[in-house]
């Protein structure tokens, strides 16, 4: 189980991650992009299975487009939550069951053709990340897919940095020790821990995975003006969005990325 389960436990038992879609526009972003990013992936004859699913957002979209999906929380209320939103959609091939994506005991091995993994890593220091890629990757069917959501360090930074309410804060040295050296958040060290990129892909590859992309799903730069500009405004920005979503060269500069891959062959041999 993850070294800070407890402290998970405590920040979201709340169930306010069931609001967070829609609780502002720049929040939403991540949101989309992730959707857009995995669609390609689930089809009607794939067995899915989300690590971390919180209340079932991706759920309940994702589902209605494959065989099966199989929802996994270490938080009580997200499963109750998810479970009472497959009870009112009717639908029959969705279901929730707690769990810790670090040590999956109850899931069988080659039982997934594709594996979300769209919240853990945001949790997790990397002796921790290492035990969820492992889990991923047995779990997974021979050339499945996997997906792992991240945040960018340079990404999160550098957007307090320039934000118009946390500017006057950052930088600080705090800051630059706890987020750049150590890959903790600088307020919540034992709660949020941050990564970049290309270690994301490293780790991935030490596990058996073959890169497919690794994209942003939000952009720093966004992160206050987006709130502020008119549906009009908001229209215009959007191609900038969709252009720095679509390329690995700005995938350093997102909050949250998303690195999709394949279970390599080899690593069946």
């Amino acid at each position: 189980m993850a070294d800070n389960a407890e402290r998970i436990k405590e920040k979201y038992r709340d169930g306010a991650e069931d609001k967070r879609a829609s609780q502002s526009r720049y929040g939403a972003l991540e949101f989309e992009y992730t959707k857009r990013h995995l669609e390609e992936f689930i089809h009607e004859g794939a067995d899915v299975i989300e690590l971390g699913c919180g209340t079932g957002y991706y759920a309940m979209h994702f589902s209605s487009r494959c065989r099966t999906y199989l929802g996994v929380d270490m938080v009580s209320e997200h499963v109750a939550i998810l479970e009472e939103k497959i009870r009112v959609s009717g639908r029959k091939n969705v279901r929730a069951q707690l769990g810790d994506a670090t040590a999956l005991t109850e899931v069988a091995g080659g039982s997934f053709d594709v594996v979300l993994c769209l919240g853990p890593m945001y949790h997790l220091p990397d002796r921790e990340r290492e035990l969820v890629f492992a889990q991923c990757h047995r779990i997974l069917r021979p050339g499945g897919i996997a997906a792992f959501a991240y945040i960018n360090k340079v990404g999160v930074y550098a957007g307090g940095c320039i934000h118009d309410k946390l500017r006057a804060s950052y930088p600080d040295e705090k800051a630059n020790r706890m987020i750049l050296e150590e890959g903790r958040d600088d307020l919540q060290p034992e709660l949020f821990f941050y990564t970049m990129p290309e270690e994301m892909e490293e780790a991935a590859a030490r596990h058996g995975f073959v890169k497919l992309k690794n994209l942003g799903t939000d952009f720093f730069i966004t992160m206050s003006i987006v709130e502020a500009m008119s549906e009009e405004r908001f229209a215009l920005l959007r191609p900038l969005l969709n252009e720095m979503a679509t390329h690995g060269s700005c995938t350093g500069m997102s909050n949250h990325a998303l690195l999709v891959c394949r279970k390599s062959p080899a690593a069946e041999r």
